[in-house]
């Protein structure tokens, strides 16, 4: 795509990690997720890229994706994809995680008699 041929694309901003990877190499790079679209998105992190370096970006739900740097500023890039993505599976929340300390509770309890629910006895 062109420069400017992009920016009419719906972008939503949000904030997710990411695992990104520069071609060739086998080091993958932590980013910050800032802008996401069908068509590319906006990332921050310590990444060593350049205008037009291949990439390949683990969004999760989606899994990998490759692109290209389109341009660069800082810390900051922007990634165009070859092939569009459904943006709303990177957006939809990751299911719940059992909390551990209420498992551990339950463990713990589950060896202690209930109490009865019926009438209070007064012990001498």
């Amino acid at each position: 795509m062109g420069d400017g041929d992009n920016r009419h694309i719906s972008r939503d901003s949000l904030f997710i990690l990411a695992d990104l990877r520069l071609a060739g190499q086998p080091v993958d790079y932590r980013v910050k997720v800032r802008n996401l679209s069908s068509g590319g998105m906006m990332a921050e992190g310590d990444v060593p890229v350049g205008r037009g370096d291949a990439i390949c970006v683990s969004l999760r739900k989606v899994g990998w994706v490759d692109g290209s740097v389109a341009w660069v500023q800082g810390n900051r890039f922007g990634v165009a994809f070859v092939r569009e993505i459904d943006v709303t599976q990177a957006r939809a929340p990751l299911p719940a995680q059992p909390d551990p300390d209420e498992a551990f509770r339950r463990k713990l309890l589950s060896g202690v008699p209930q109490m009865s629910s019926g009438p209070v006895r007064k012990v001498i």
